[in-house]
């Protein structure tokens, strides 16, 4: 197990495979209520030939929650200050769900560390959700841990309580605001 002390966070990460010269490592970022486990089938196929990088998400998995809200910005510049920490100056970035928000504000705030984004099941604004999803965005929080026993995130929870990692009483992708991004396809790393 590996931790980073990232702004405040004891940040839990893990890293397989070891890369080729000149290959640029990829960052997998799960989704809500989910974890670095989320990718354990897709993992050791990426790391045959690069280095890949696993992340529990503050009040997910591994890493505990501290004293700041959950917003997408904040998460991203975790990871940027992770990528920092690590000595990888540039890195894809392969993110699903809330994960996919996180890839995106780390593409737009830190353009400079990353080279390729995949963003897998995340609307670029909160217009993009279902009403009934939006709604339910907002009742996370640790309130729901016990209505998630027996399903598949059961053994995220387990994990993530033991952590303090079910504290956050509000989920980033929530509030959403509704802020339209545009990416520049011109950009030097693309």
């Amino acid at each position: 197990m590996s931790y980073a002390e990232i702004n405040g966070l004891h940040l839990y990460y893990e890293m397989q495979g070891d890369g080729q010269d000149g290959t640029v490592p990829i960052v997998l970022l799960h989704g809500s209520m989910e974890a670095a486990t989320a990718f354990d089938a897709l993992a050791p196929a990426l790391s045959d030939s690069r280095k890949v990088i696993r992340v529990d998400l503050q009040a997910h998995g591994r890493t505990g929650d501290i004293n700041r809200p959950m917003r997408l910005e904040t998460l991203a510049d975790d990871i940027a200050a992770l990528l920092k920490h690590l000595d990888v100056p540039l890195a894809d970035v392969l993110g699903y769900s809330m994960g996919g928000g996180v890839a995106l504000r780390l593409a737009i705030q830190h353009p400079h560390q990353v080279r390729k984004l995949i963003v897998v099941s995340f609307p670029f604004a909160s217009a993009g959700r279902h009403p009934e999803i939006q709604a339910g965005l907002h009742q996370l929080g640790p309130q729901m841990a016990g209505a998630l026993v027996g399903s598949p995130s059961s053994a995220v929870l387990a994990v993530g309580a033991a952590s303090g990692g079910l504290a956050a009483a509000h989920h980033p992708c929530g509030g959403g605001d509704g802020t339209r991004v545009r990416l520049d396809r011109g950009h030097p790393n693309a």
